[in-house]
Parts: structure tokens; C-alpha cells; sequence
């Protein structure tokens, strides 16, 4: 599907270098941790991997997607990630909300599927929440090794599927 002579890839990727990339650079300010380029290269990687699934084939609403498995850690990380930056002073964790708000309506726009990425993402929020009630080193450990671990997920599911 083409708009105005771009794929709905290239759109995508227009429209997210236009609203989302200024917000990365307040994310580094926000954030007093020092992850610095490093947070916004993940964030990238995560913001990329929510528009390219926007552009990948349309399944069956319910049909198991042979990256359903990666896309529900990824939706059980960025819930993580909503709450812990939250609690962590960074002023950015409605975005990893926006983000997963995002992924969802380009992926599941019902049915089953949606509904296990929610419940994976409310799974990553809860369980956070239950164990940290104020942000300590600990918990930007974990920041740091879910950003990671989430740009390693989108990055391998680029790699994989968006061609």
C-alpha cells in the first residue's frame, strides 16, 4: 500500500522521524542514569520494530505468528519499562505505554493475540510494581538490561521478518 508515492514502511519511517526521534533527546536529559546515546539507540530500535510491524503481511487475526513469542517478552518488557521509569524519575514512562499502544494497533487490532500481548504487558508492569515501590540501583540495572534486551529483540525481528 502506497501513500503519496512512499511504502507504508517508508511512511512510517518519515512520520517516526518526524513526532518521536525529538522525543529521545529529552529522554537522555530526563534520565539521570548516564545511558545517555545508548538509551536512545535502544528506544530507536523499539520505536523501528512497532512501525515495521505495521508494514509486515496481514495474518488472520488469531493465527499464531511464528514471532508471537518475541513480540510477547518484547510487550512484557515494555511494561517493565512503563513502571520502572515511572518510579525512576525519568518522566518518559507514559512513552513505553505510547510505545506498546503503538505495536499493538500495528499488530493485533483484535481479537486473542491483542489480548495476550495486554496481558503481557500488565504481567511485566505488575510483577515490577510488586517488587519496587521507589527506584533504587537495582532497578536501573533492570532498565538497562530490558532496554537491551528489548533493541535485541526488535533488531533480530527486523532482521528476520521486515524483508
Amino acid at each position: 500500500m502506497r501513500h503519496g508515492g512512499l511504502s507504508g514502511f517508508e511512511a512510517g519511517l518519515k512520520r517516526l522521524a518526524r513526532i518521536a526521534l525529538p522525543c529521545f533527546h529529552r529522554t537522555e536529559w530526563a534520565y539521570h542514569g548516564g545511558f545517555g546515546p545508548f538509551m536512545r539507540k535502544s528506544v530507536l530500535a523499539i520505536v523501528l520494530m512497532t512501525t515495521i510491524c505495521g508494514a509486515l503481511p496481514a495474518r488472520a487475526q488469531d493465527g499464531a505468528a511464528p514471532f508471537d513469542a518475541e513480540l510477547q517478552r518484547l510487550a512484557e518488557i515494555l511494561g517493565t519499562l512503563h513502571y520502572l521509569r515511572g518510579i525512576c524519575a525519568a518522566n518518559d514512562g507514559a512513552k513505553w505505554r505510547n510505545e506498546m499502544q503503538a505495536l499493538i494497533d500495528a499488530e493485533t487490532p483484535s481479537g486473542e493475540r491483542r489480548a495476550r500481548m495486554i496481558a503481557g504487558f500488565n504481567r511485566g508492569y505488575n510483577w515490577f510494581q510488586q517488587t519496587y515501590r521507589a527506584c533504587t540501583p537495582a532497578a536501573n540495572v533492570v532498565i538497562r538490561r530490558y532496554v537491551e534486551e528489548g533493541a535485541k529483540i526488535s533488531r533480530d525481528l527486523t532482521a528476520r521478518y521486515a524483508n
